[in-house]
């Protein structure tokens, strides 16, 4: 990407830009990519999404449908380009067409990040508290592996009850043809967890053990175009017994037949022990640093501007929302259970305040300090966001053109760690007892 970038009386820079046809042609592929994910679209052998999107929903232009998002994807490049981290995303100002086969020219106007000051760069003074692990956190840990080898056993008989576990014997078809995933000689099903359609569990619920029925339910399925339809299975279902789940006792001898690379069960707990003060050590460290980052905000002065709260508010925001949907619940939902929508939008204006304050504090910092980020820092920043695959992250955000984003998030992580070993800390005893006032 070509660019040049001009300095204006305001502070802004005016960037223009040109993408090559190989980046308008990557940008085009990768919103191709996204509209598929977003519309649950299933890739197929030997078709393109376009392909895919005009049989399935009648687009004939997937690059007109998908134009805006592949002109935001080129923004951060020029961004990258320049090298200034933008106090706000700027918005892109097109001034040629975006087509495949030809370059794609546009403007930014972008504002840098400010370079605040604090009051003071003295070192901060902070009180935390200790923490250890408790047994009885390791006690949690060997009853979870308890429940993972918990077994079914045959318990009293009775008719099948809404909760039951019941071992069943049955036979599927649909449309005379038998279903392999619902045919078995014996398998264990909880009736009414939500396993199978409601129309199953209706059927089940009040069979006595040794009883025998054939009856049809109504399940979802996938037509050969890859549509959501409603099936109709036919079902004959033997309730063999009523079961129970029973967990094992883990003493010295379970550990020896299931565990053998433990000498007995002291030393399953002292590695289940091991393993959470690990776990401990990071999340305690992310605590230290930050209480430091905390306190160094409260020296930060200068005004923030309106366009930089309405973006971080909006980026909290979508990444909140993208968050409840995963968690299968609706946004008015979500925003009940916080207090209301006056307490959350209060609450959202304190973070987004929380968070630009203490960026720009470690911004300051690193700058006062005249830190260094070295490659290292920057794996550190990746393996933050991602700590199963650092790789990833910064591949992904480098593809991306947001190195400028991963630097400054090496920079605020490595003023933060500066800042944590300059510290005054004073540690809490929790079984201190407060002093009488």
């Amino acid at each position: 990407m070509k660019v040049t970038q001009k300095k204006l009386d305001d502070g802004r820079l005016l960037i223009d830009a040109v993408a090559s046809t190989a980046e308008v042609s990557n940008a085009l592929n990768n919103a191709h990519l996204a509209f598929a994910q977003q519309m649950g679209m299933r890739p197929e052998k030997d078709k393109t999404v376009a392909q895919a999107a005009e049989e399935r929903m009648g687009i004939k232009d997937l690059d007109s449908v998908v134009m805006n998002q592949a002109v935001e994807a080129l923004v951060p490049f020029a961004i990258d380009k320049v090298g200034v981290i933008p106090a706000f995303p700027p918005q892109p100002e097109p001034k040629t067409a975006l087509k495949r086969g030809q370059t794609f020219q546009f403007g930014l106007h972008l504002t840098p990040k400010p370079d605040y000051e604090l009051t003071s760069y003295e070192p901060v003074s902070i009180t935390i508290q200790e923490v250890s692990i408790d047994e009885r956190q390791v006690d949690e840990q060997i009853n979870q592996v308890a429940e993972r080898y918990a077994e079914f056993v045959a318990d009293d008989p009775h008719p099948v009850r809404k909760g039951d576990s019941c071992l069943l014997a049955m036979e599927s078809y649909e449309n005379g043809e038998k279903l392999p995933g619902l045919t078995t000689d014996a398998r264990t099903y909880s009736a009414g967890a939500g396993l199978m359609p409601d129309g199953f569990d209706e059927n089940i619920i009040g069979m006595d053990v040794g009883e025998t029925k054939t009856f049809t339910f109504e399940g979802p399925g996938i037509d050969d175009e890859g549509n959501e339809i409603v099936e109709t299975i036919e079902c004959t279902v033997t309730v063999k017994e009523i079961q129970k789940k029973v967990a094992p006792v883990i003493d010295d001898a379970w550990v020896a037949k299931f565990m053998p690379m433990y000498k007995d069960v002291a030393a399953m707990r002292d590695d289940i022990r091991r393993g959470l003060n690990r776990q401990l050590s990071g999340e305690y460290e992310n605590y230290k640093r930050n209480m430091a980052a905390g306190e160094l905000a409260k020296r930060f002065k200068g005004s923030i501007a309106d366009e930089v709260y309405e973006s971080m508010s909006r980026n909290l925001m979508n990444n909140m929302r993208a968050e409840v949907e995963q968690q299968n619940m609706t946004w008015d939902q979500f925003v009940e259970q916080q207090g209301g929508e006056q307490q959350f939008n209060m609450m959202m204006m304190m973070q987004t305040r929380q968070m630009l304050v203490q960026g720009y504090a470690l911004d300051a910092l690193f700058r006062h300090e005249g830190l260094v980020v070295s490659d290292e820092d920057v794996q550190e920043a990746c393996a933050a966001m991602n700590p199963q695959n650092p790789q990833g992250v910064r591949r992904q955000m480098e593809e991306s053109g947001r190195g400028f984003a991963l630097r400054e998030a090496a920079e605020r992580i490595k003023a933060n760690k500066w800042l944590l070993e300059h510290a005054d800390i004073t540690v809490k005893d929790p079984n201190e007892t407060p002093a009488a006032e």
